[in-house]
């Protein structure tokens, strides 16, 4: 695959018939590390795993916060594609440390973006994630094709 002349996140070719999710505030990131943070194939949108971090690259102090930071990333890739959260059908959360004391915060984040009837959802612990101070990481798959 190669980048389009002229936009942002544009991509020219295919993988397995697909084609990458860009959204063009994840443009230059998506560069840098060499992913897409959304693919579309099969009739399904797989996200990336998003993180808890603004656009400066801090990570707030507070999980929950991370988390709606990390669903905000969610919805831009499931906006790039057309679609919205009521076509989410899957979602994994990776946090670090108890996993077990999530249950505290985390559902009330994940139902301020997600209504019924819910998707899919594992909640997995983990000892870190790939960018220091980052707590929660949020993957999800969508439907594509309505």
């Amino acid at each position: 695959m190669s980048r389009a002349a002229g936009g942002a996140g544009a991509v020219t070719g295919q993988r397995a018939g697909g084609r990458p999710i860009i959204p063009p505030s994840m443009a230059e990131f998506a560069e840098e590390y060499g992913f897409a943070p959304g693919f579309e194939a099969g009739g399904l949108l797989f996200i990336s795993g998003q993180i808890g971090a603004d656009a400066s690259g801090e990570a707030p102090e507070v999980p929950a916060e991370q988390a709606r930071l990390a669903f905000e990333g969610i919805g831009a890739v499931l906006a790039e594609a057309g679609l919205g959260f009521d076509d989410i059908v899957s979602i994994t959360s990776h946090h670090v440390g108890d996993v077990a004391g999530i249950f505290d915060w985390f559902p009330e984040v994940k139902d301020s973006f997600v209504k019924p009837p819910y998707p899919a959802w594992t909640a997995l612990g983990v000892s870190g994630l790939a960018i220091p101070g980052v707590v929660v990481e949020i993957s999800a798959i969508a439907r594509a094709s309505r």
